[in-house]
This record gives C-alpha cells, structure tokens and sequence, in this order.
C-alpha cells in the first residue's frame, strides 16, 4: 500500500524531471558542441588545460568545486524566473549558465578526472551519484520520457531534411 502510494507521488516528479533534463541538456549540447570545439581548440585554452592537468587532486578539486557551486543553481534560478514572469531573463539565465557550465566545469572534470578520483571522498560521492543517476534513469518514467524524446528528435531530424534537401536536388541536378 505504501509502496503505491509512493510510487504514485514520484512517477509524476520523475516524469517532469526526466523531461525538464532532457529538454534544457539536449538542446545545449547540440547548439553547443560545435562551438565547443572550436573553442576547445583556442591556445588560450590549450594553455589553460595543460595547466590545469599539472595541479595536484586537491587543487583540480577547489578548481572544479568552486563553479560548480555557482552554476549548479542556474537551472532552478531560471526556473523561477520563468515561473514568476520573467521569460526573457530567464531564458537568458538558463542559457548564460548552461554555456559556462558546460566549458568550465565540464572541461576541467574532463582533464582532471583522473586526479579527482584519487581523492576517495570525492570518488565516493560521484560514484553514488553516479548510481543514483543509473537507478533514476533506469525508471519507467524516465525511459519513457527518454524515449519520446529520442521519438521527437529523430522526427525533427527528417523534417530539417525534407525542408533542406542537398544542393544537388536544389538546383536540378
């Protein structure tokens, strides 16, 4: 009886998670990924990557943890100000924040992954949240919402091109 009960509160928050996170990350990797690249390959960043690969765990750490702690909350901050009225602010907050968050925090756990987890606390708690994400994914509603997601996408994707077709169609040949 509990369990139900249980089961009835969280499907629904699950639901809306699942499709929150899928909507906001989705839409930022794919715009963001091909400037990513390039800006991956800027020699400032270069310079700031190997510099970065040269610290010791506990540095790499305070060098992760600090933004992580600013941006993490963007998402929620957004939130509320799409809630409270200010769509415009808040979409710009949610994609100023997804775009720093992804090439600082992203990147330095990328070239310090390694190092951080040489740190046991820190491999301990990434490794939970880790399972925690696995288990939560692994959920009929998320996999649901995943899956009418990838549904979505793949339709999108045919439709561009439909609409685009190549030059060569374009121009008769």
């Amino acid at each position: 009886m509990k369990r139900t009960i249980l089961k009835a509160f969280l499907e629904p928050f699950v639901i809306v998670v699942a499709a929150v996170y899928f909507v906001i990350d989705a839409l930022a990797l794919s715009i963001l990924k091909p400037l990513l690249r390039k800006i991956a390959n800027l020699k400032v960043l270069k310079f700031i990557a190997r510099w970065i690969a040269s610290l010791g765990p506990y540095s790499t750490l305070a060098l992760f943890v600090v933004p992580l702690v600013l941006l993490e909350p963007i998402k929620p901050l957004s939130a509320y100000f799409l809630a409270s009225g200010h769509i415009t602010f808040g979409v710009l907050v949610l994609i100023v924040g997804e775009i720093l968050k992804i090439t600082i925090v992203e990147r330095i756990f990328h070239i310090g992954r390694d190092k951080l987890m040489t740190i046991k606390a820190f491999a301990w708690i990434y490794n939970l949240t880790w399972e925690w994400l696995t288990w939560l994914q692994a959920l009929p509603p998320w996999q649901s919402v995943k899956h009418n997601f990838d549904d979505f996408v793949h339709w999108a994707h045919k439709l561009t091109h439909r609409r685009n077709p190549p030059a060569a169609v374009r121009s008769g040949s």
